[in-house]
């Protein structure tokens, strides 16, 4: 006999929101992570009473009732929405991509006016069917926008020429012809109040922990200490790179506190030009509105993903899907395995897609445990 129905092998979304599900359908569970304190990458620490994002902004948005119910079971969330700024050079512009944008990159104030200049920049490129990012951000906005507002961020954030880039990346990227500086679309969005790191915790109330504690150094003894293991880290560090090495990037994080109580007057401001080596500085305390006196920034560097650092974004590309292909089949063989969350399913993920898809594969689990009693 096991001694656990399931490890659970990191302690983000993905695994927090399965181990409690199970917990609840009286499941013995372990959580085992690498860090010294739960949430994964969602986690946030309070320093100066701010909330830090202490591995990025984590900005909540979904069109999924469903999710967004679940969510608010575990923190009540504000009205937070995303609109940043971006600088380039000595200019600044509104985000996303909208009428705001386009007043100030031309100083026209119509859509039609706005469109009327992409169409040309777009013809004059002589784009028909966008082969990679470069092209399909001319098509979508034009060649001025992707010059200033596109081009050095993104060649920052993934470590290659746009050109070298899928066109899928930008169509991440809202367009708007009105005057909308709201980022997301969705119809549900905000920021937990307290932060995520209260969110995690109810989520694993009752639930065995053990923290600075890393799966590989012990993975055969990992390996069978409970009926089934949901794992989610990197699929290929999981296979010891049998296949080879998926590529990834990461980030450095470098945190400030300012003797200042307003250091930028937005929550999350980019840096565009390539000359500076951040693409963005965060201002925690506009996530929840915080009074303080002091105030905490973080820039974001992107960096080369090495072993040894946190991989943060899946390079999405048609050499490392096909890598990932030979991982999953593996994964899919395997009756005692599941694999979650975005380094496990090497896909970016959204928060509410995490959610959605752990909760997906704890119906799963259920179900496989009805028909079993039949």
């Amino acid at each position: 006999m096991s001694k656990y129905d399931y490890l659970i092998v990191g302690s983000g979304l993905f695994g927090s929101i399965f181990a409690h599900e199970m917990n609840k359908n009286e499941k013995k569970c372990l959580v085992i992570e690498k860090r010294s304190h739960v949430g994964g990458n969602v986690f946030t620490e309070n320093i100066e009473n701010i909330n830090v994002h202490k591995y990025g902004a984590h900005i909540f948005h979904t069109n999924n009732k469903e999710v967004w119910d679940y969510i608010q079971q575990f923190a009540e969330f504000n009205r937070y929405t995303n609109s940043p700024i971006a600088i380039y050079k000595d200019e600044l512009y509104n985000l996303p991509f909208n009428m705001n944008t386009f007043h100030q990159m031309w100083g026209i104030k119509t859509p039609e006016e706005a469109k009327k200049i992409i169409k040309a920049q777009k013809e004059e490129a002589n784009i028909k069917n966008p082969k990679n990012l470069e092209e399909q951000a001319i098509s979508l906005v034009g060649k001025d926008i992707y010059e200033k507002l596109i081009k050095g961020y993104t060649e920052k954030q993934w470590g290659k020429k746009c050109s070298e880039l899928p066109s899928f990346i930008i169509k991440r990227l809202p367009v708007r012809f009105t005057y909308d500086n709201n980022y997301f679309n969705d119809l549900y969005q905000g920021i937990p109040i307290g932060g995520y790191t209260k969110i995690i915790e109810k989520l694993l109330n009752g639930i065995e922990i053990k923290l600075n504690t890393d799966f590989f150094d012990d993975k055969e003894n990992w390996k069978n200490i409970a009926d089934k293991i949901v794992y989610t880290g990197m699929i290929d560090q999981y296979y010891d790179y049998c296949f080879g090495e998926l590529e990834y990037r990461s980030l450095e994080f470098k945190h400030e506190t300012k003797n200042v109580e307003n250091y930028q007057g937005n929550a999350v401001v980019n840096y565009n030009e390539s000359e500076i080596p951040y693409t963005r500085i965060i201002e925690h305390k506009h996530f929840e509105n915080i009074d303080s006196c002091k105030t905490i920034i973080t820039k974001e560097y992107p960096i080369k993903w090495e072993k040894g650092y946190e991989a943060y974004y899946p390079i999405n590309d048609e050499k490392n899907l096909k890598i990932f292909e030979k991982y999953q089949k593996l994964g899919n063989k395997e009756e005692n395995m599941i694999f979650g969350g975005r380094l496990a399913l090497y896909k970016y993920y959204d928060m509410w897609e995490v959610i959605e898809e752990s909760l997906k594969a704890v119906k799963s689990e259920m179900n496989n445990f009805k028909n079993n009693e039949k």
